[in-house]
């Protein structure tokens, strides 16, 4: 295990960035919970319209479709943030550093958490802006996080993978709160305890934060937090002065190395190259089907289950709990994608080198994808069930496909692409994704409207068209089938410097 900082203060720093993420950096993906309160607090109400004919949508006699829509159209705004701002995030982070980009996120926080906690019933639109703050605070928290698998050597997959899953599981929080409410505590007591919580990452990001950012791999010598500065500057004297490729095609920086010179990287792929490459396109198109299943199936759970349930306020309660509950489990999950990627780095035989390397890469992150893209088609399924019961199925398998769907993203762009341009191209695919996830709302309208509160055929729908993201795998194969015969055209892949060639080719 590289680095000198202390065993007990990576332990420290990895721990509190867990509770972090765990806690904070993904509440939103717990709005069915929220929802709920929201609901019994009359939010909204003013949109629910008299009916003299009850429905599966009907409380009391009254059709509250477009109060659902309106709760709906505040995921879809909250959740499209989250997404499209880790682009301009991403770029505060890697241009300002750690401890800026913290403030950011932790003003972002707080200013949300206390829009939620002064909203009432006459203020509702509050929520708008509250959930967007939320959003973008967490996933710039969350960036701000990932670094710590630096700080751990050959552990630092496996550690990416499980801030990921903290991050869902922190969707969680939400239940907590629906629960402590059916106790008697107040929607606005708990979201200032929130808010004060703020001070805690406010201490955090002085004491076990660097100040610019972790680097990697890890000198003898680092240290961070308040005795850090001027680490950065001197690591990236040294690490200049490494030969080519000593640190192996796995060993991927998060953030992108800097190139000295005007000119660049003379001999790697072009950003704009990457971007508009079949082999990007096709990725964006795999995790912009599959994050819209999962959005919709969240912003519309509380209808749904009204819909299955018949109106009956005990059931829908006790199912949005079970949904919550098994969030939870996200960050139990999510490390299983990381395995299937590394499997072939735990054989005996010794690990190839440069382009061998990332063409051996390239070959695990197919099967990878297949998994995804099955777990998610599965889910799919189950959430077209017309049977209350079977959503506890629909439960498990949303969580676990939720899981591999995210760290499958940023383990596949790492791996496809130079690293160079990892940071931009995990923006922009998320930016790209949150454009498609705008769809949710004319589908949740679509259900309220025409098709009368039954979900059943728009889930139809939308199995069809998770089913357009078993391409992506597809051209990675051909992708890995073109770069191993031209290796076999060119005979000796290994006397070329490594990551030469894998960065000179452009991806199709």
């Amino acid at each position: 295990m590289a680095g000198g900082a202390g065993l007990a203060k990576r332990l420290g720093t990895l721990l509190s960035g867990l509770l972090e993420c765990g806690a904070f950096c993904g509440i939103i993906f717990g709005w069915a919970s929220l929802v709920f309160v929201l609901k019994d607090l009359g939010y909204f109400e003013g949109l629910c319209q008299p009916s003299a004919t009850p429905g599966p949508n009907f409380t009391l006699g009254s059709d509250c479709s477009r109060q659902d829509e309106q709760f709906s159209l505040v995921f879809t705004i909250g959740s499209f943030m989250n997404n499209f701002m880790t682009f301009p995030m991403g770029i505060v982070f890697d241009r300002f550093g750690t401890t800026a980009a913290r403030l950011i996120a932790i003003s972002l926080y707080t200013g949300g958490t206390l829009l939620v906690a002064f909203s009432t019933p006459e203020l509702a639109m509050l929520l708008f802006p509250a959930m967007s703050m939320l959003s973008v605070g967490g996933i710039l928290l969350i960036l701000t996080n990932m670094q710590v698998g630096n700080l751990f050597g050959n552990y630092r997959s496996i550690i990416i993978t499980l801030y990921n899953g903290a991050f869902d599981s922190s969707s969680a929080v939400f239940l907590i709160v629906k629960l402590l409410y059916e106790h008697g505590l107040s929607l606005r007591a708990m979201f200032l305890f929130l808010a004060a919580c703020s001070a805690w990452h406010l201490l955090r990001t002085l004491f076990l934060m660097p100040r610019s950012r972790i680097p990697y791999p890890l000198p003898p010598d680092y240290n961070y937090g308040l005795r850090c500065r001027g680490r950065s500057r001197s690591y990236r004297s040294r690490k200049d002065k490494q030969p080519p490729g000593e640190a192996g095609a796995e060993e991927t920086p998060l953030e992108p190395p800097v190139t000295r010179g005007a000119g660049g990287d003379a001999t790697g792929t072009p950003f704009r190259a990457c971007a508009c490459s079949w082999l990007f396109a096709w990725h964006v198109a795999w995790l912009s089907v599959m994050q819209l299943r999962h959005y919709l199936f969240i912003g519309t759970l509380n209808p749904q289950l009204e819909h299955l349930a018949g109106g009956d306020h005990t059931m829908v309660s006790t199912y949005t709990n079970a949904f919550a509950f098994t969030q939870l489990c996200g960050v139990l999950c999510a490390p299983w994608n990381g395995l299937i990627l590394d499997r072939h780095k735990r054989g005996k035989a010794p690990r190839p080198e440069g382009t061998l390397a990332a063409l051996a890469d390239l070959r695990s992150a197919v099967l990878s994808l297949v998994v995804t893209v099955a777990l998610c088609l599965l889910f799919s399924v189950f959430a077209a069930l017309p049977v209350l019961p079977a959503q506890f199925g629909t439960f498990v398998l949303q969580v676990i496909s939720r899981s591999f769907l995210y760290g499958g993203n940023a383990a596949f762009l790492a791996i496809a692409f130079p690293p160079q341009h990892f940071g931009k191209l995990y923006g922009l695919a998320m930016a790209l994704s949150a454009l498609v996830a705008l769809l949710q709302y004319p589908c949740v309208a679509l259900v309220q409207g025409p098709l009368q509160g039954d979900p059943f055929y728009m889930n139809l729908g939308l199995i069809a068209v998770v089913l357009v993201a078993f391409v992506s795998p597809v051209v990675v194969a051909r992708e890995c089938q073109r770069r191993a015969k031209e290796l076999g055209m060119a005979g000796t892949p290994l006397a070329a410097p490594p990551g030469t060639e894998i960065h000179a080719e452009t991806p199709h």
